[in-house]
C-alpha cells in the first residue's frame, strides 16, 4: 500500500572511504531496481576485494519502500546491515543498496562502535549520492467511438496530461498517466461521460 504519492532515489552510484581505530570501511551506493541486481553487485564487489573481513549491505526496494533486507555478513547481529538500512531509511531513499567493505585493522570496535562505524559510513556515502524525486502515477487507457474525442483532449488539457494515441482501428484510445495525487479529482471529472471508456493499466 502507498503512503505518498511520490519516492526518492538515488540517481548515480558513489563510494569512499571511512576509518576507525585502523579498520578501513569502503562504502558504496547503487541505484537498483530489482533485487536480482543485488547478486552481482556483491560479487562484484568480493571478486574487487576478496582479502576484505566483510562485505554488509542493506538496500530498499519498492515504491512504497516495502521491501527490504540488511546482512551483516558475519559480524555481530545487528551491528553491521541494520545501522546501514537505518542511514537509508533516515534519507527516505528506495531502489537504494549500500554496501560497506570493511577491512580489520587490528583493534576490536566493539559492539557500539561497529554500530558507528558501519551507521557513519553508510551516511557519508549517501550524502555524496545526487537524489531525485519520482511522482507516482498511474496508467490508464481511454477510449471512445471515433468522433467523441474531444471530451478526451478536454479533460486531458484540465488537468494537463499528456495523450499517447494507440493505433486501435476500431475505437479512438489514448494512453495517459495520472499522478497518484490527482486520480481522485480527474475520475470525478469523467463520471459522468458515459461514452468514455476507461481502463486501468498500471502503476509506475
Amino acid at each position: 500500500m502507498l503512503f505518498s504519492d511520490s519516492y526518492i532515489t538515488i540517481t548515480e552510484k558513489a563510494q569512499l572511504l571511512y576509518k576507525s581505530k585502523g579498520s578501513k570501511f569502503f562504502a558504496f551506493a547503487f541505484p537498483i531496481q530489482k533485487e536480482s541486481e543485488i547478486k552481482a553487485i556483491i560479487a562484484e564487489l568480493k571478486m574487487q576485494y576478496p582479502d576484505a573481513t566483510h562485505h554488509c549491505y542493506a538496500y530498499v526496494l519498492g515504491m512504497d519502500k516495502s521491501a527490504f533486507r540488511a546482512n551483516d555478513d558475519g559480524e555481530p547481529s545487528g551491528t553491521a546491515g541494520k545501522p546501514i538500512l537505518r542511514q537509508i531509511q533516515k534519507m527516505e531513499l528506495t531502489n537504494t543498496l549500500v554496501v560497506v567493505v570493511r577491512y580489520f585493522g587490528g583493534t576490536l570496535l566493539g559492539v557500539n562502535g561497529l554500530i558507528e562505524a558501519y551507521g557513519e559510513s553508510a551516511a557519508e556515502v549517501l550524502k555524496i549520492c545526487p537524489v531525485k524525486t519520482h511522482e507516482i502515477t498511474e496508467k490508464y487507457v481511454l477510449s471512445c467511438d471515433f468522433g467523441e474525442e474531444k471530451d478526451i483532449y478536454r479533460v486531458c488539457k484540465q488537468f494537463q496530461l499528456q495523450t499517447v494515441i494507440q493505433h486501435d482501428p476500431s475505437c479512438f484510445s489514448a494512453e495517459i498517466k495520472i499522478p497518484l495525487r490527482i486520480v481522485a479529482p480527474f475520475k470525478a471529472a469523467i463520471k459522468d461521460l458515459y461514452h468514455l471508456r476507461i481502463q486501468y493499466t498500471g502503476i509506475e
